[in-house]
């Protein structure tokens, strides 16, 4: 497809993550050819039957350059959510980006609730338990694999 604007002034490496059950954070980086003067402003859509919501908080460089934006109360639906950076400059007409991202897959969980530990001297050993860690989606709890790290002192 043919994008208006000029090549190399859309913005690279586009990321976010979902922290802490329901914060999300968006950083990238301005385009290598994008003009000195470039503004960049983040919207972004959770499914296609809500309305499409501006960025609430950016982070901004040295520069006041938007490079970042945080968001609250995010939840993770089961569609794709929309992200569109598009960016605006007095000498020319700046590309915009575009993505479609699975909110469950870039969610850094919080741990495990509740763990406890309860050993016994008989050959069984100890005995682990725990819940599984809060999200902001309901998945399926069979979903969550677990490691567990035990070292002899």
């Amino acid at each position: 497809p043919v994008f208006a604007g000029m090549n190399g002034s859309a913005i690279d490496n586009f990321s976010c993550v979902i922290y802490n059950i329901s914060l999300m954070n968006c950083t990238w980086q301005a385009g290598k050819d994008a003009p000195a003067d470039t503004q960049y402003f983040l919207y972004w859509q959770n499914s296609r039957y809500e309305d499409a919501m501006e960025c609430e908080l950016y982070f901004k460089d040295e520069n006041g350059r938007n490079m970042g934006c945080g968001f609250q109360n995010v939840r993770i639906e089961t569609e794709k959510a929309y992200f569109l950076v598009n960016g605006s400059s007095k000498d020319s007409l700046i590309q915009f980006y575009d993505a479609y991202i699975q909110l469950y897959k870039i969610e850094t969980l919080t741990p495990p609730l509740n763990v406890t530990v309860n050993c016994t001297r008989d050959p069984a050993g100890c005995i682990i338990t725990w819940q599984a860690p809060l999200t902001s989606h309901m998945g399926n709890i069979k979903c969550f694999q677990y490691e567990i790290s035990i070292q002899n002192k």
